[in-house]
């Protein structure tokens, strides 16, 4: 390691180790506010968003023209893209959260023991978390208002290529804090596009109490094999919907259509489409149809069918595209179906469309995914559809929480042990 690299190594782990000492202390003031207080802290932070929009989306068109020449597919570029539409939902979604229920302070269970003891579990924050997350400069502002509402300060790493916008957004999580009388330290951003500050926050086990990655593959990767802090991972969606015998074709088609086509780039968009053979024939030309912009590839069976379809490769039934193309598998019945979405989901959300309620049911019971529907668009597969008002991520581990993570989600609890002088024998 040269003089210029090591100076650089020790500025960042200067930069972190501040901000992680600094969220700790902000922690603690939050955990104590008043659900008023924090809900103050999300309506005004709404307000800064609108009031800013014009610099949020100047500061965005920054990181867009910076990465004309990288690259970068279409599907990427979308999902760094703010328009006002986007930032007026991002402030609407701030006011939805705002409006939930308290998660701290609930008394989760009760129990009283023979010896007199009253015992209580009680919701309480997390502490701090860092956020991790690549391109979609959105997710600081749900990350942020999260957090708040559930008491936890949170530390964001977003994606180099959205420094800018997050700079505009961290700030206006600021101004609601401090309209609020809240720790402005409760929301912070690793403001450097420097990879070792990642690496340095997956060690921050004195100050950081939950890493959240939300991003591809290589970023999951990198977390998995670093992390000495807790992680809640958020993985790729590699998600199926697979038409019943039983299928309603004109229903299925339509919801395979917006399960793909509505926005290709995100985590709830379906990238495998499973048919029974039974409908094969009549489904798939349909299909193929509606998704006339979305490139097909198909095993034998489905070229069979559809000739000029693209053949597919073992790779494509294991591949979240994120754009305009979908593997078509064909299977003979239930059985096969479940055991081939098993074999290749990455455990995100899969769908079945039938209208033989037992054979959805028995879909639903045997595959392990963290979301599973019947009859609808896995693009439903968010925290705001949920009635979360917002997501930091879809969880699709099995531990602490599973699915979309609202505020809810990241509260751990503690029990509360109420005595009259009782000694233990």
């Amino acid at each position: 390691m040269n003089t210029e690299t090591l100076e650089r190594t020790t500025d960042i782990q200067s930069v972190v180790a501040d901000l992680g000492a600094r969220a700790k202390a902000a922690a603690q003031g939050l955990a104590m506010a008043s659900g008023e207080q924090r809900n103050l802290a999300l309506t005004k932070a709404a307000e800064a968003l609108r009031a800013n929009m014009d610099d949020l989306l100047r500061a965005n068109a920054g990181d867009v023209d910076a990465i004309k020449d990288s690259g970068k597919d279409a599907a990427f570029v979308d999902r760094l893209t703010l328009n006002a539409e986007r930032v007026g939902g991002m402030a609407d979604a701030l006011d939805a959260i705002a409006a939930q229920d308290d998660p701290l302070g609930r008394t989760l269970a009760t129990f009283d023991r023979p010896n007199g003891l009253k015992i209580e579990r009680v919701s309480v924050p997390i502490g701090v978390i860092a956020m991790i997350y690549e391109s979609r400069p959105n997710v600081g502002s749900d990350a942020g208002a999260l957090c708040i509402k559930s008491g936890n300060a949170v530390i964001l790493r977003g994606g180099s290529e959205s420094l800018q916008s997050s700079r505009v957004i961290v700030d206006c999580m600021k101004q609601g804090l401090r309209a609020a009388g809240l720790p402005e330290d409760a929301v912070q951003l690793v403001d450097t596009r420097d990879r070792e500050a990642v690496k340095l926050l997956l060690h921050s086990t004195e100050t950081v109490d939950l890493v959240i990655p939300r991003g591809g593959r290589g970023l999951v990767s990198l977390v998995q094999k670093e992390a000495r802090v807790p992680t809640l991972l958020h993985l790729d969606g590699n998600n199926h919907t697979y038409l019943h015998a039983s299928a309603d074709i004109e229903k299925a088609v339509g919801i395979v259509q917006n399960a793909k086509m509505r926005r290709t780039g995100i985590c709830g968009a379906t990238e495998c489409v499973v048919i029974d053979a039974a409908i094969a024939e009549t489904a798939l030309p349909l299909l193929a149809q509606a998704l006339h912009d979305c490139e097909l590839r198909g095993d034998a069976a489905a070229r069979k069918i559809l000739p000029d379809m693209t053949a597919a490769r073992d790779e494509d039934w294991d591949t979240e595209y994120l754009s305009n193309i979908m593997s078509v598998r064909v299977v003979d019945g239930l059985d096969e179906a479940i055991g081939f979405v098993q074999a290749h989901s990455s455990g995100h959300t899969d769908a079945i469309v039938a209208e033989d309620k037992d054979a959805a049911r028995q879909f639903m019971n045997a595959i392990d995914s963290a979301v599973v529907m019947h009859n609808a668009s896995t693009q439903f597969s968010d925290g705001g559809e949920f009635g979360m008002g917002a997501e930091i991520g879809i969880a699709t581990g099995k531990m602490h929480a599973r699915g979309p993570v609202g505020a809810e989600q990241l509260t751990s609890f503690k029990y509360f042990v109420h005595g009259d002088g009782q000694k233990r024998p």
